[in-house]
């Protein structure tokens, strides 16, 4: 009897790989991006940044809103081709799309729980990127355009890049895998609620709150306001998001899971285009290949 071949495995869900410059652009972004959210903490009373403080929000995001671009630019170069694109449409649209459901009540935002699985599968690069599209358009979606934005679509891509991040991307599954997920998201849930706090701390009136940013103080004073600032403004909405993120990622990150890996398995997105010779000759692969 003829043995019955053995049913070939399937390839396993590559992350969109980084090029050298998509790196570049994501480090000068990110230090960019915490200069911005932490000056309070290092500059002088008398510098010309606060002298300006209430003119800041406004200037710091033109600069984010350009170095997030360029940072999508220089990744789409690295290799997001067109059905890459069309993955990144689909996913933040449904993110924006999530995000209205909960609005305004307790911190039930189901879009930050998407943003985790879809980092875990597509990689770092793909996450930023996601994660920063999806605040953009889901801001547009809600009318909620201000100075805010572009600190919430750089925290937001942090919040997915972290997850493209964690270790194991080719062996943890099942219940492990979900198990970090859900821890990551927990606390990634509570850093993005800290860092949209430092976007808008500093801009409190220091005559009307005692936790208040007050740049004559020294730099532990101001941790310990900030501290109790997180406390007792955004303590609750932090835990509802946190909590709606880890139930959401135990219940449904299975299937969720499941789809994105075959999802980009078929969409087979750094698969070489090869063109056959007439007559049988051997393949021909274009200069430079699929990148």
């Amino acid at each position: 009897m003829t043995p019955e071949p053995r049913p070939q495995p399937q390839p396993q869900a590559r992350p969109i790989r980084l090029g050298p410059r998509s790196v570049a652009a994501l480090l000068l972004v990110g230090v960019i991006g915490l200069a911005a959210l932490t000056w309070p903490f290092f500059s002088a009373p008398t510098s010309q940044v606060g002298a300006h403080a209430k003119d800041a929000p406004w200037l710091f995001a033109g600069l984010l809103v350009l170095l997030v671009g360029v940072v999508a630019a220089t990744i789409s170069e690295s290799g997001l081709g067109p059905k890459a694109v069309a993955m990144l449409g689909v996913l933040a649209a449904t993110g924006a799309a999530l995000r209205p459901i909960g609005a305004g009540t307790a911190g039930i935002e189901p879009m930050f729980f998407l943003m985790v699985l879809s980092g875990r599968v597509l990689g770092p690069g793909f996450g930023f990127v996601l994660g920063s599209v999806t605040m953009f358009a889901s801001a547009l979606l809600t009318g909620g355009v201000g100075p805010w934005m572009p600190f919430q679509m750089l925290s937001m891509g942090w919040f997915t890049m972290g997850a493209g991040l964690l270790p194991g991307p080719d062996r943890l599954r099942g219940r492990g895998e979900l198990a970090m997920l859900a821890a990551y998201g927990f606390l990634a849930a509570f850093a993005y609620g800290t860092f949209m706090n430092l976007a808008g701390w500093p801009f409190m009136d220091a005559l009307s709150s005692n936790v208040a940013f007050d740049a004559h103080d020294p730099v532990h004073t101001n941790l310990a306001r900030f501290t109790v600032y997180c406390v007792t403004t955004s303590l609750g909405w932090d835990l509802g998001r946190a909590t709606v993120t880890v139930v959401l990622t135990l219940t449904l990150g299975t299937t969720v899971l499941k789809a994105l890996r075959r999802a980009t398995r078929r969409a087979a997105f750094e698969t070489s285009v090869t063109f056959e010779e007439p007559g049988g000759a051997a393949p021909v692969t274009p200069p430079g290949g699929a990148r």
